[in-house]
This record gives C-alpha cells, structure tokens and sequence, in this order.
C-alpha cells in the first residue's frame, strides 16, 4: 500500500477547508453588525428600554374552563395575561397593565 504524502491534498478536504472558511466568515459578519435592538430605538428618538427580568405565574381564570400565563415584568413593571387559543393555536393576549401607573395612582392616567 502506498501511504499518501502529507502535503497532498485531496478535493474532498479542499471543499470542506472553503466551507469552513466561509462560514468563519459569515459567523464573523455576524459578530461585528450593529445591534438592531435597543440601538434602533433611540435613533428614532425613543428611550432605551431597559432589560427586563421576568416572573411568569400560571393560574384559572374565572368563569373559564382555561388557564391564563400572567408574565410579569419587574425591570419595566408590566404586566400581560395570555392564554392558549387551541383553535388558532397561538397564544392570545387578554389583558396588559403598567403597574408602575396604576402605583402612581389616577392622577397619572
């Protein structure tokens, strides 16, 4: 048998060397754009908002067979209510209230 000679190199490590190299590239690409989040917010003028930490909390809603996932943002304090809608299969919203609002009290609405 002959034994192949080290610098020889065969097509099939040719292309997976290129593939490599270009995936290193696109992963690099990505890397280095801009973040499209928070950044594109206050270009337009907006503020930035804050990341939020969240608590989510499963419970029955009354006079529904279902249940309601109620995610409570801390960092922001907000708070939104969904359920499943089995038919549609996504989750529906049912409810959003700012509680930092409602803390303010009726003078603030």
């Amino acid at each position: 048998m002959h034994a192949p000679r080290p610098n020889h190199v065969r097509p099939g490590r040719l292309s997976l060397i290129g593939l490599n190299l270009l995936l290193l590239g696109a992963l690099a690409w990505v890397t280095f754009q801009p973040a499209a989040g928070a950044d594109s917010a206050t270009r337009l003028g907006q503020p930035a908002r804050p990341r939020g930490q969240y608590v989510l909390n499963a419970g029955r809603m009354q006079g529904s067979t279902v249940h309601a996932v109620y995610v409570l943002d801390v960092v922001n304090q907000e708070l939104l209510a969904l359920r499943w809608d089995r038919a549609g299969q996504r989750l529906e919203t049912l409810g959003y209230r700012n509680i930092a609002q409602d803390a303010a009290g009726p003078s603030s609405r």
